[in-house]
């Protein structure tokens, strides 16, 4: 098991190398492209130019150039955006960071909790009218896109409804960081949470079931119950743990894309400044330091994401742990 983890942490570290030297051929070492005017911005001055030839290391060879962008995106951190007036790209970023943490983490707990029940009683029941139930909500969920969902949302919530008993506790659009005030934080993110969570409790908890009905004719759930075991034992211990992998493999994918900056829609409809919206905001104002911050921060997340989902496979698989 310790050799499998090595293993990965090994081809992680590579993967994250490889995308870090991707990124700054893509953006500094295009041909045709000058990447001095394009971090600059437009109608830069001569002085400016020169600053940033020099800050950059564009008049040196390209690994001078690598090492001094690796140098101020993870040691240094004072990558900066011209377009911005000379702010720093990267406090931005770690700002913007806990925000798409938060809307994309409770979301995360609810579809998973929510989709793990729905998938596994649906499965127990498969043939009846709360099989078939079950199953409709879900597609319906996944039918419903977030901004509609958000948009109606906000409707109900903030509006027409908002002076009700019901909805009177709904604070307005925004973030409160949850050092600052726990309550608040919950309070203006729930609503984001069950609208993001929707489109998936309605994927997963159809996958699950999926990967529990097929599971139920392997050989492993006719010997649980040749022994005797009662089928909740059977669903819960041994059927559920090997559908599980499936699900695994797909939450670590949509995890990091949601908070690589997948979370955008949700973001601008809740008024959020998370990842999402600050890429969008960079790709708008064509702030490449920003763009560049933003696509480095998602790809590492990304990588990282499914390091841990291959962790999770070794402590559900034993074939994994077994090497085979």
């Amino acid at each position: 098991m310790i050799e499998a983890l090595l293993k990965r942490l090994g081809q992680t570290v590579l993967v994250l190398f490889g995308i870090s030297v991707l990124v700054f051929l893509v953006f500094f070492a295009t041909p045709g492209a000058d990447p001095t005017a394009r971090i600059a911005g437009r109608n830069a001055s001569p002085e400016t130019m020169a600053a940033v030839r020099h800050a950059y290391g564009f008049d040196r060879p390209l690994p001078v150039q690598y090492l001094k962008l690796m140098d101020r995106l993870f040691i240094s951190r004072d990558l900066t955006s011209y377009v911005d007036h000379g702010e720093a790209v990267i406090p931005e970023v770690f700002h913007a960071a806990p925000v798409t943490l938060s809307l994309v983490g409770g979301a995360a707990i609810l579809w998973v909790l929510v989709s793990i029940a729905i998938g596994t009683i649906a499965a127990a029941t498969r043939g009846s009218l709360l099989d078939r139930g079950l199953m409709m909500v879900g597609l319906v969920g996944i039918s419903m896109p977030v901004f509609w969902l958000g948009e109606v949302a906000n409707l109900v919530t903030q509006s027409r409804y908002h002076q009700t008993w019901l909805f009177s506790w709904v604070p307005g659009l925004g973030y409160v960081p949850l050092h600052e005030n726990p309550g608040a934080w919950f309070t203006h993110l729930v609503i984001p949470w069950c609208v993001l969570a929707v489109l998936f409790i309605g994927i997963y908890g159809r996958v699950l079931r999926a990967d529990l009905v097929a599971a139920s004719g392997e050989d492993f759930i006719r010997t649980a119950r040749a022994k005797g075991l009662s089928e909740t034992r059977i669903m819960l211990r041994h059927g559920l743990r090997t559908s599980l992998i499936t699900f695994v493999s797909l939450f670590g994918l949509d995890f990091a894309q949601l908070v690589g900056g997948g979370a955008l829609l949700t973001e601008v409809v809740f008024g959020l400044q998370g990842v999402g919206r600050l890429t969008y905001q960079g790709l708008i104002n064509l702030d490449l330091p920003l763009i560049m911050a933003t696509v480095m921060y998602s790809a590492i997340f990304v990588v990282l994401a499914n390091a841990i989902v291959d962790v999770a496979y070794v402590l559900l698989d034993p074939r994994v742990r077994d090497g085979r």
